[in-house]
């Protein structure tokens, strides 16, 4: 497993974004968004501090600049959710799907946003919504994030990002003591969205 996603990424609050780093903040977030759609694969482990154990689930994600994030489980229970910009779209293994608005699911949205936001280049949106951190090391840069509004700070005490050209991981510190961290890897770059994927992000 890569470094970064084996170290304290915790590490980075301990140095709060300079003039300095706030120009290759923004030169990263050019860098990362410099393709209009990403894929991979992910595994996401959750930390529950109160029973000592962690749970994982691995499976596939698409990231597209004009449409949003899918996020598709494949273990330990198949689910496919699809993010736009106001709207939540969960599919069961069946196919049916079931549209949240915004209203429905606010919290997960804006942390959808915020994510969007690195992605997308959107520099400004992370400095105005948050207070930043930011190091960078062999060539590998780490993003702290501690919200500034009450629809995220309710859920995630910290945020931390990392990555090189693209980003390898994301950590959520909930206010419970519980973490969720998210190991991206396999990134590749198509061109677009297929058809069945474009339709993941609707109803039909």
């Amino acid at each position: 497993m890569p470094l970064y996603a084996q170290s304290d990424t915790a590490e980075v609050f301990k140095f709060p974004l300079t003039a300095e780093t706030r120009l290759r903040l923004i030169e990263i977030c050019a860098r990362v968004s410099s393709r209009p759609v990403v894929k991979g694969t992910f595994e996401q482990t959750k930390s529950i501090s109160r029973l000592n154990r962690s749970l994982t689930s691995k499976g596939n994600f698409i990231i597209a600049a004009d449409q949003g994030m899918v996020w598709e489980t494949l273990a330990p229970f198949p689910s496919t959710m699809a993010m736009g910009r106001d709207y939540l779209i969960q599919v069961n293994p069946s196919g049916t799907k079931t549209k949240l608005e915004a209203g429905g699911n606010e919290t997960f949205l804006r942390l959808a946003d915020t994510i969007s936001a690195v992605f997308s280049g959107d520099s400004r949106k992370l400095t105005g919504s948050f207070d930043n951190y930011f190091s960078e090391s062999g060539g590998i840069w780490t993003l702290g994030l501690i919200p500034l509004e009450t629809p995220i700070r309710s859920f995630a005490a910290r945020i931390v990002m990392s990555g090189d050209s693209v980003i390898r991981s994301i950590t959520l510190y909930e206010q419970n003591g519980d973490t969720i961290r998210y190991t991206l890897s396999n990134h590749t770059f198509p061109g677009g969205l297929s058809a069945g994927e474009k339709n993941l992000f609707s109803l039909q």
